[in-house]
């Protein structure tokens, strides 16, 4: 996963640590000046929480800096519509020649209708002001399925996935349509571990595995806190029987095909 250079984003997280360690402050020290917690300034600093402009403006106060930060911000980072960790993986999905995916909770995102990635977003609180380019960043990835040749693309839903609301039943009705669509492609396979599994052990989270055109593979896994990366063997190789044992609960085609249409009937009533 070599990488030439540095994005704006991830220039401007450099520069907050770089700038907090030069002026001896701690973490901690730098959040009581700016009025939050020693978690937010590391999640801002790990690329796994996006900063604000009020943020920055009050880290210029804190580290004397002028309007560095939020100069920075407003003229080069405001566009970017993904913190950083999610333009690495935008790389690896890009470049991967298979990709395992499960979601317990979400249709993933390269399978996403415009109606339904807009409503993830608002219900993740995303600023009204940002709603529209993150959504067509969403959308945007979905064109590594038009490549030529793709990648082949496995994804595993919990059928709860179907059943929940999100947005309203139209966006579900057109959503689920749409997977039924995908899933007659022959780079795609999808398939649906059925509420009767009852608990197993994918609903700990999701994850994806990215097979690389070196013979390598990538993993990432999405908690609460932050969102991980990694290409390293253990790690790697623990998501791949995780992979497996999710697999094992899920429905054959045939069924899943039957859970989807009937998934979708409910949402046209």
């Amino acid at each position: 996963m070599e990488r030439v250079g540095v994005s704006p984003s991830e220039y401007l997280i450099r520069e907050l640590r770089r700038r907090r360690v030069a002026a001896g402050l701690t973490q901690a020290q730098l959040g009581e000046r700016v009025f939050c917690s020693d978690s937010q300034v590391s999640a801002i600093e790990t690329g796994t929480k996006q900063p604000t402009l009020p943020y920055l403006t009050a880290v210029d106060g804190a580290l004397a800096t002028g309007e560095f930060f939020a100069t920075l911000w407003t003229e080069l980072v405001k566009g970017d519509a993904a913190p950083v960790w999610m333009r690495e993986w935008i790389e690896i999905e890009r470049e991967a020649t298979a990709l395992r995916w499960y979601e317990p909770a979400f249709v993933p995102g390269l399978l996403q209708t415009e109606g339904y990635a807009r409503a993830t977003f608002r219900a993740a609180r995303v600023p009204v002001a940002d709603l529209d380019r993150c959504v067509a960043a969403r959308l945007g990835r979905q064109a590594v399925l038009e490549r030529d040749p793709a990648p082949q693309l496995f994804v595993i839903l919990d059928e709860m996935v179907l059943r929940r609301v999100c947005g309203d039943p139209g966006v579900m009705a057109e959503q689920v349509v749409h997977l039924l669509t995908y899933a007659d492609m022959p780079h795609i396979q999808l398939h649906v571990v059925p509420l009767s599994a009852g608990i197993y052990s994918g609903l700990a989270g999701a994850f994806i595995l990215a097979d690389l055109p070196d013979g390598s593979r990538a993993g990432y896994a999405d908690t609460q806190l932050s969102a991980q990366i990694t290409d390293r063997p253990e790690p790697v190789a623990s998501l791949g029987l995780s992979w497996d044992a999710v697999r094992g609960e899920a429905l054959p085609l045939g069924q899943t095909l039957d859970v989807l249409k009937e998934a979708a009937k409910t949402w046209t009533v």
